[in-house]
């Protein structure tokens, strides 16, 4: 059975209840700063178990560790982690400091590694609603505030469509294949031309499943919203953790069990991806928000690593997933520095709130620079090779016109990035911001110069990258 293959998820699940129990006997006014610190220690717990572990196969095929499981499973959570540091300065700011923040987080982070490891379509669907299940309460967690209210409930309608069509997706592929495992769903995919339409209509609605859990083009809706309306620390985990998850099991899926039909797939692949930078590009120009204006930035930038799912080639995903760890830093300092963000003890979220900033907080202003600059793919910092990675993949297999779309998406986008920073240098400021707490200064260095520097020590990345590709690919 090998169930020693899970031993960090069952550490975090452990640790989980446990926290559960300690946060509910003790009534301590710190007892939410204590579940976040042994929250804090779990992630870390569960970093080294990953970092231990060997590979193989386990509870009968169920459960996969490979280097590429375990490449996602740190980066989840690296991200869970950093959005657990800026959350615990934030809840007590905003006053619903409670000690099921942390544990929510940590149930999610476990569906999200249970994901990484998925080897059947029942695994892949049971970690993708532990993920979920958590992820609707998070959005909603500021219930005294009516738009956090509206984007727990808009997440969880329009997730539960989602996870509907998943499941269907999923019973069409057991149906028509008479397998949920995906080394005997590659076996059955493995000459296309016999292949049953309903089982092309299967991997076609699980497709789309997980393209709404990566907030890809059309399925994208839920997006703007509950961003806006979500508490910030919450953004900023819905933004890099679960984006990771659900990328990293559309690769698995698509690469693996159907990976002979990646060719058949890949118009459709080309065509979300398209769109997504498209809309991107376009929709974030009329923000006023600038959560909102993430939101549309992240929808372009899923598009822009699906690129290299529709490459299909070890360089295609090792660019993914050299992308996806760009990502994950260029979004967690931008989002430290939108929490840093206040005004007499109020929480301003107008890009127009931001003039002034380059004067009164110099090295808050300069980090939302670079992240601006890095998430517009400006050279020399680490989003610019991001795409460069991916662009290439493509340009390697002759898809030049995926690669140009991808250039002039962002060049358009590039505009709403430079209007943050003139408006945070050549606006007249309305008054002094308030001291940005430890924490954020923190986080927001540390993902700061990571995005700076990136281009000096980018070995180690794209070594791990390119052995969890490999891995993938067999």
């Amino acid at each position: 059975m090998n169930w020693q293959l899970a031993w960090p998820e069952i550490a975090l699940a452990v640790c989980g209840m446990a926290i559960l129990i300690f946060g509910v006997l003790w009534k301590g006014r710190s007892n939410a700063f204590a579940c976040s610190m042994l929250t804090a220690g779990a992630f870390l717990l569960a970093a080294l178990l990953v970092l231990s572990q060997g590979g193989g196969l386990g509870y009968n095929g169920l459960f996969v560790v490979d280097p590429f499981s375990s490449y996602l499973k740190l980066l989840i959570l690296a991200g869970a982690a950093l959005s657990l540091i800026l959350s615990v300065d934030w809840n007590e700011r905003e006053g619903f400091q409670r000690f099921e923040f942390p544990v929510l987080m940590l149930f999610s982070v476990t569906g999200m590694m249970v994901m990484a490891s998925a080897s059947n379509l029942m695994t892949l669907y049971m970690g993708l609603e532990l993920q979920s299940l958590a992820l609707y309460v998070l959005a909603a967690f500021n219930r005294d505030d009516a738009r956090s209210s509206e984007a727990g409930l808009k997440y969880f309608v329009l997730s539960a469509l989602a996870s509907g069509l998943l499941l269907y997706g999923i019973s069409l592929c057991y149906g028509f294949s008479g397998t949920m495992n995906f080394a005997d769903l590659a076996k059955a995919a493995a000459n296309p031309a016999g292949v049953s339409p309903g089982l092309i209509v299967g991997i076609v609605f699980v497709l789309v499943g997980l393209a709404f859990k990566i907030s890809a083009v059309p399925f994208h809706m839920w997006t703007p919203d509950v961003y806006e309306g979500a508490p910030t620390p919450v953004t900023l985990f819905f933004a890099t953790s679960p984006k990771v998850a659900a990328m990293g099991l559309l690769l698995r899926v698509m690469v693996g069990p159907f990976g002979h039909l990646l060719p058949q797939l890949q118009s459709l692949i080309v065509l979300i991806s398209i769109a997504s930078m498209v809309l991107g590009a376009l929709a974030a120009i009329g923000q006023t928000n600038i959560k909102r204006l993430m939101a549309y930035s992240s929808i372009g930038h899923m598009g822009y690593a699906l690129i290299g799912l529709a490459a299909g080639t070890t360089e295609g995903i090792r660019g993914v997933l050299i992308y996806l760890v760009i990502y994950v830093f260029m979004t967690v300092a931008t989002f430290a520095g939108i929490g840093a963000m206040r005004r007499n003890g109020r929480t301003i979220e107008k890009i127009s709130d931001l003039a002034g900033l380059g004067r009164n907080d110099p090295m808050l202003a300069l980090i939302l620079v670079i992240c601006m600059f890095s998430l517009a793919g400006i050279p020399l910092l680490s989003g610019f090779f991001a795409k460069l990675y991916i662009f290439l993949a493509a340009v390697q297999v002759g898809m030049w016109t995926l690669a140009v779309i991808g250039v002039l998406t962002s060049v358009i986008g590039a505009f709403y990035y430079i209007r943050v920073i003139k408006v945070m240098y050549f606006d007249q400021p309305e008054a002094p911001f308030d001291r940005r707490p430890a924490s954020l200064s923190f986080v927001a260095v540390a993902a700061g110069l990571f995005t700076t520097f990136f281009f000096v020590f980018p070995a180690p990345i794209i070594g791990a990258a390119q052995v969890a590709a490999k891995a993938l690919l067999g």
